[in-house]
């Protein structure tokens, strides 16, 4: 059965929340999701849903964010959060959300991507350690775990600091 990939819709908000409670088996991420749409910033090309038999089965957003280093703004993306439910982990649902969400987040002119994410999964996608850029988290955790990826070459040349992530992230 084809996946059906594409931007949120208003009317799917509550079974995104649902997606993403299932998927994460706590309401953390969800309610991030809902706090974030209310940011001015919020990118409704890049909160995207991916579907079977017109069933949202998961959910991906990538939320602009800055690399601070002094008086000096890099913007760039977070990929946070992504969610397939259980059913259907495992079976490269995650992975094509992904894989769209990078190629629209670099057709809409982005340079970067950072995740904080599982060390084994995201570098099949080409994310590296942060630190490879002097990038640092605005919270201790470890290297391997804090990942970021040029979508363009070059995308983070010259780009160093400390990411900066909108108050909404606080709570999760």
């Amino acid at each position: 059965m084809p996946l059906i990939i594409r931007k949120e819709k208003r009317d799917d908000y509550p079974v995104i929340t649902e997606v993403l409670g299932l998927a994460f088996g706590r309401k953390n991420e969800g309610d991030l999701v809902q706090r974030l749409r209310v940011n001015p910033s919020f990118l409704h090309e890049l909160s995207i849903v991916v579907e079977i038999e017109s069933r949202i089965i998961g959910h991906i957003l990538f939320f602009p964010i800055r690399i601070v280093s002094g008086d000096v703004r890099f913007p760039s993306l977070a990929l946070a959060p992504i969610s397939v439910i259980p059913h259907y982990q495992g079976r490269g649902v995650g992975k094509e959300l992904i894989m769209h969400g990078l190629r629209r987040s670099a057709e809409l002119g982005w340079k970067s991507v950072i995740v904080l994410g599982h060390a084994a999964y995201y570098p099949r996608f080409g994310f590296r350690p942060a630190s490879k850029w002097s990038i640092k988290a605005p919270f201790e955790v470890p290297d391997d775990v804090f990942l970021a990826k040029e979508l363009v070459e070059n995308g983070l040349k010259d780009v160093r600091g400390t990411v900066e992530y909108p108050k909404e992230f606080d709570d999760v």
